[in-house]
């Protein structure tokens, strides 16, 4: 009776604390992050020159009639004693090639672009490969396509379009873009779903 009186005024062992669930040392996954100003700035100059090459597109199909009989004078100019059906041909090719250029170098700047949001490497060389195109065709498009009293307003909008895409190419070479694609990914620590979870 004594003994079990003294194992009853004995004490108590503390349980032992119950080992954590989580690691404090979580994976590295992809993490959805705002890109910073300057690619916001870049994406939002670049959009809004192919409002304005979509817009010039338009124009452009809309003034044809009146633009190929300037344009079969160019071509008349350049070179003389043809048949007039072969200059009319020659204004057709002219206008529909130019015309062609500028719809397929619209769709080619919107793919890149998507690119560039996508982090995908070198596209600002090629962002800076179609500049180069739309410089020359601006200048081709000055002396063939867009003259005359329609011409004009052809000749302000191709102009801002080639602005604001040099302005978003300049934007986008900002230290803080550069430094965003250079990353390819934006990286955090935790488990997967969480807040500012996988991106793609």
């Amino acid at each position: 009776m004594p003994a079990v009186q003294g194992r009853a005024d004995s004490p108590r062992r503390e349980r032992p604390s119950r080992p954590p669930v989580s690691s404090p040392n979580a994976p590295p996954v992809v993490a959805k992050v705002t890109p910073p100003a300057s690619v916001r700035l870049a994406q939002l100059f670049w959009i809004l020159s192919f409002a304005v090459g979509g817009f010039c597109v338009v124009y452009m199909f809309i003034i044809r009639e009146k633009q190929l009989p300037l344009i079969t004078d160019v071509v008349r100019g350049v070179t003389e004693g043809r048949s007039e059906e072969t200059y009319t041909a020659a204004a057709d090719i002219v206008f529909w090639s130019i015309f062609g250029t500028m719809v397929a170098l619209l769709l080619i700047q919107i793919t890149l672009l998507v690119s560039f949001m996508g982090r995908r490497p070198r596209v600002r060389w090629w962002q800076l490969a179609t500049l180069i195109v739309q410089v020359v065709l601006l200048l081709l498009s000055l002396e063939l396509v867009a003259t005359g009293s329609d011409g004009q307003f052809l000749r302000q909008l191709l102009t801002v379009q080639v602005a604001l895409v040099l302005l978003g190419l300049l934007v986008s070479t900002l230290p803080g873009a550069i430094a965003w694609s250079a990353r390819g990914v934006d990286v955090r620590r935790g488990p997967v779903g969480s807040d500012g979870g996988s991106e793609f």
